[in-house]
């Protein structure tokens, strides 16, 4: 029996994953969480062998979660579920310690066999990320310069491409305006660009959110 806990701030989206994998054979969905304290608590009391991670949790974000999960279980394959296509996010899931990534688009077909993989012990990458991948290890270096960022890095790269205030991006990020002028200076360091609005027509150039 595959035991899940699903963590996603969505009751709806929680509901519709119990069901679809509910119905596959030896699969059993055995607790749920919507956000990162409640998901530390029911790990610590409901063990499984995957747990399905939404990469946009509230508070402390999917990535610091995955990181923190497997630190504390590192028998638990985590399988990321995103809104966000492969290109955005999977790379930096599967570096911090991610079994897989699928998105919510995907086909329930897609998610059950995800599940069973990772379960296996086994990494799991669509057909999609499968491609880009290989396209990275064969030298396409088109989105290495942001896939290279932290992850408090991208955050503020995303924010400035938004067209967002230094005060609002510390407002959102607790940091403070210092510290993000800080990010921004660095930022421009490693991309290569030269004012923030070359970081804003980066982000809009490489569809980064």
């Amino acid at each position: 029996m595959i035991r899940i806990v699903i963590a996603d701030d969505h009751a709806l989206v929680r509901s519709g994953m119990k069901r679809l994998l509910e119905r596959a054979a030896g699969i059993r969905v055995i607790g749920e969480a919507a956000e990162g304290i409640e998901l530390m608590q029911v790990l610590q009391r409901q063990p499984c062998e995957v747990l399905l991670l939404d990469i946009s949790m509230p508070g402390k974000d999917g990535l610091a979660l995955l990181k923190e999960v497997r630190g504390k279980w590192p028998a638990t394959a985590v399988l990321m579920v995103s809104m966000h296509p492969e290109c955005e996010y999977a790379g930096r899931a599967l570096r911090a310690g991610a079994a897989g990534y699928v998105t919510k688009e995907s086909a329930p077909e897609q998610l059950i066999a995800a599940v069973r993989a990772v379960a296996a012990g086994h990494r799991f990458v669509s057909p999609v990320l499968a491609e880009i991948l290989a396209g990275q290890l064969a030298g396409d270096q088109r989105k290495l310069a942001h896939e290279a960022l932290s992850d408090r890095e991208y955050k503020v790269l995303v924010r400035i491409g938004a067209g967002k205030t230094v005060g609002q991006i510390a407002d959102e990020l607790f940091l403070s305006p210092n510290t993000v002028k800080t990010y921004r200076t660095r930022l421009l360091a490693k991309l290569g660009l030269g004012t923030t609005g070359e970081l804003i027509r980066y982000v809009v150039a490489n569809n980064l959110s």
